[in-house]
C-alpha cells in the first residue's frame, strides 16, 4: 500500500502546480477546439491548390518525416491554371 499511496500523493502534487501553472488551460482548450476545423479546412484548400488531395493531411502522424513532407508542400508553388479540384482560388 505504501507505494499506491506515494503515486497518490505524487499525482495529486503534480495535479497543483499543474493548475497553478496554467489556470487559463481550460479557455486555451475551447479555443484549440474552435480553430481545429478551420485550421484542417485550410491545409485541404492548400493541399487541393497543389494538386494534392486532403487525406495527405494524415501524414502528419507520422513522426518528423510527415512534418517535413507539409513543409515542402505548403511552400510548394500552387498549379497556375485548375486542376482536378477546381480554378485556383
Amino acid at each position: 500500500m505504501p507505494c499506491f499511496r506515494q503515486l497518490t500523493l505524487w499525482s495529486f502534487s503534480i495535479d497543483r502546480i499543474f493548475d497553478e501553472a496554467f489556470p487559463l488551460f481550460p479557455i486555451a482548450t475551447i479555443y484549440e477546439l474552435l480553430v481545429l476545423i478551420p485550421g484542417l479546412a485550410l491545409g485541404v484548400r492548400r493541399l487541393h491548390d497543389i494538386g494534392r488531395s486532403g487525406w495527405w493531411l494524415l501524414i502528419a502522424f507520422v513522426p518528423l518525416i510527415g512534418f517535413v513532407v507539409l513543409l515542402l508542400f505548403a511552400i510548394m508553388q500552387g498549379d497556375d491554371g485548375d486542376n482536378a479540384y477546381g480554378p485556383p482560388a
